[in-house]
């Protein structure tokens, strides 16, 4: 049960991140639009990365990293 504890709050860390990254960088219309726009996913899909919630791929974080121009190091090192 810990491990689960501990998976969650690191999956919270990076979508905390994410968001935090996404209203720097300026973008408009929210996650929605940014999800729409900049990385072609659905809203709802987005939202759930930003809320820490869901199991997604490394190739699709990296989809996301691309668009802010940050390495997956420089993300991971302020996480």
């Amino acid at each position: 049960m810990k491990e689960e504890d501990t998976i969650e709050t690191k999956l919270k860390a990076i979508g905390g991140r994410l968001k935090q990254l996404r209203e720097a960088g300026g973008f408009e219309g929210g996650y929605v639009g940014f999800a729409i726009h900049h990385v072609n996913m659905q809203p709802k899909q987005y939202w759930k990365l930003e809320a820490g919630t869901a199991n997604f791929t490394i190739k699709t974080l990296l989809r996301v990293l691309d668009v802010h121009k940050i390495s997956l190091e420089d993300f991971f090192k302020s996480t």
